[in-house]
This record gives C-alpha cells, sequence and structure tokens, in this order.
C-alpha cells in the first residue's frame, strides 16, 4: 500500500482537502451510479471545487460514534484482530485511486469496513445481500489496498448485528477502475461535469450550479429527437395520472364517510386531516409592515418547453 498521508493527527479540514485529490470509497458507488443517495455529478462538483464543506448530521455523526463499537462486535463475532490504518493510502498504478479505510483485518490481507443501518433499512441485508454502493465501496478498498478479501460488519440499530466476507474479483475490479479512470480524466481533470442520471438529486445539482442567467437566447441543436421523446413521455404520465386520480375517486365514493376499507390484500384509508396554513395574502393586506419583515425571497429558474 503506497501512503499518501498520515490522518493520525490531520484535522478535519485538512481531511477534506486531501479527499479532493482523488476518488475515495464512498465515492466510488456513486461514480458508478449505484448510490441511491448521491450522484456522479454530485462527486463531480465536489472534487473540482475549491469550497471545503464540512458537512456533517446526526446520522453521521452515530456512524463515526459507533465505528469502534462495530470493530468490536466484529472481533467478538469471528475471533479476528483489527488494528486502524490511521492513513490514507493511493493505488501505486492510479494514484487518483484513495482509501481512507475503517480497519485492516491482523494477520490477513483484508480490511474492515464498518457500517450503521437503520431498522427500516433491514431488508438491504437480509439472505447475505449488502448494498450495491457498499459492495463498490469494498472492492475499491482492494483495489487500493491489493488485498484479497474485504469484510463488512453492519450494526442495525436495536436488532442485529452483522458481518460478510468479500472475496478479491479480478474482473470486477478491472471495470471498476476503468469507470473511476475515465471520470477522473475525462470529467474532473477536463473539467466537464458527468450526464445526468435523471435523479432528484441530480435536478439540485443543476440548480445550484447554474443559480444566474444571462438574458440571451442561444440555438437549440441536437436535441429534437429527445424532445419528442419527452412529449411522449409527458403524454403518457398525463393518462396515467388521469387514470390513477379515476380509481382513487371511486374509492373515495365506495367509502364514503368511512375513514377505512380494508380487504385481505389491502387497506384503504381516507381520513380528516387539519392543518395550519399562513394566509400570505390576508398578511400582506392587513400587516403589511409584518409581511415585509419576514417574507423571503427565493431565486429559482423555471423550466418549460414549447413546440414551435
Amino acid at each position: 500500500m503506497k501512503k499518501l498521508v498520515s490522518t493520525l493527527k490531520l484535522d478535519k479540514k485538512e481531511w477534506l482537502k486531501y479527499r479532493k485529490q482523488g476518488i475515495g470509497g464512498s465515492d466510488a458507488g456513486a461514480v458508478c451510479g449505484l448510490n441511491p443517495y448521491r450522484t456522479a455529478m454530485q462527486v463531480y462538483q465536489d472534487k473540482v471545487s475549491e469550497e471545503i464543506e464540512e458537512i456533517d448530521n446526526e446520522a453521521m455523526r452515530q456512524g463515526r460514534e459507533f465505528e469502534d463499537y462495530v470493530a468490536r462486535r466484529f472481533t467478538e463475532a469471528t475471533g479476528k484482530k483489527v488494528r486502524r490504518a490511521n492513513a490514507m493510502f493511493y493505488h501505486e498504478k492510479y494514484p487518483f485511486m484513495l482509501a481512507d479505510v475503517d480497519r485492516m483485518v491482523v494477520g490477513e490481507n483484508a480490511g474492515l469496513e464498518c457500517k450503521t443501518a437503520s431498522p427500516y433499512m433491514t431488508e438491504q441485508w437480509e439472505n447475505g445481500k449488502i448494498p450495491l454502493s457498499y459492495q463498490i465501496q469494498c472492492l475499491h478498498y482492494m483495489a487500493v489496498c491489493n488485498a484479497d478479501a474485504w469484510y463488512i460488519a453492519v450494526l442495525i440499530y436495536g436488532r442485529e448485528f452483522k458481518y460478510y466476507k468479500m472475496e478479491r474479483d479480478e474482473e470486477m475490479i478491472a471495470d471498476l477502475i476503468r469507470i473511476e479512470q475515465n471520470f477522473w480524466e475525462n470529467h474532473v481533470l477536463k473539467e466537464q461535469m458527468p450526464s445526468p442520471d435523471g435523479s432528484k438529486i441530480a435536478d439540485s445539482v443543476i440548480s445550484e450550479c447554474f443559480k444566474q442567467t444571462i438574458p440571451e437566447t442561444i440555438p437549440l441543436t441536437g436535441f429534437n429527437e429527445k424532445l419528442k421523446r419527452r412529449q411522449e413521455i409527458s403524454e403518457i404520465i398525463g393518462k396515467m395520472d388521469t387514470e390513477k386520480r379515476q380509481i382513487e375517486q371511486e374509492l373515495k365514493l365506495y367509502l364514503g364517510e368511512a375513514e377505512i376499507a380494508e380487504n385481505e390484500q389491502y387497506r384503504v384509508s381516507w381520513k380528516a386531516v387539519e392543518s395550519n396554513r399562513l394566509d400570505e395574502k390576508r398578511l400582506k393586506e392587513e400587516q403589511p409592515e409584518i409581511y415585509e419583515k419576514y417574507k423571503k425571497s427565493v431565486l429559482s429558474r423555471r423550466f418549460s418547453v414549447k413546440a414551435a
């Protein structure tokens, strides 16, 4: 393993700077399009941006706090000893591939990835399953550290503890390296944003990148077929939405004043729900000073398509 930097006394801001120098294990799943919570576009933005965002939340903090516990449980369950690496490593041939691993397994050419999961995610770990983005993360670490295997242990809060062993797969690692190399060399280094994937996350990334507008009109080239397909999809969605609403309306007529209807397969609910909303129009008319004091302007861009 090639050491990029010792993490023993490295503060978080410096650690984040080093992470910008390449693709880490937690980036790999997103780069491959297999992380449901992060996209390749977000990874790209993080790598090309000079800003150091110290993002943290309760889930991330709990993951850090429970890392030691998961490692101890792994030792108890397997009898294997683990140690901290206290370093960020890089691939000898592909230095843009980085690894800051949770633990290395003593006496084996293997490492350990420690995870925590909500009880609502239990099914993702059932019957020997491992979420795809975590599989990619372990393969990434095997590639960087030239390891024969990687263990992954998960604490499902309040439910159970599980661990699995992933063996090295040369074919999958070769594919992963090819994908990461393409991302790094053809997108990050050339500052060319990756293609969007249709996710809501991609929407937010694009909106964040292009907040400001220039009052100009540019030629629209190369999109006629896609715009035609968009129109076809919109018409299909419109028909399906109408059919869905019709079924819901029939069910509401069937329920009448009843709140619930159920059988062996379904449970339908139509309950009264009270919610409080601010009457902005009335507030603006009757208390204009208060309205002006607390109103918040939000800049956004409205997207529309019209046939010529």
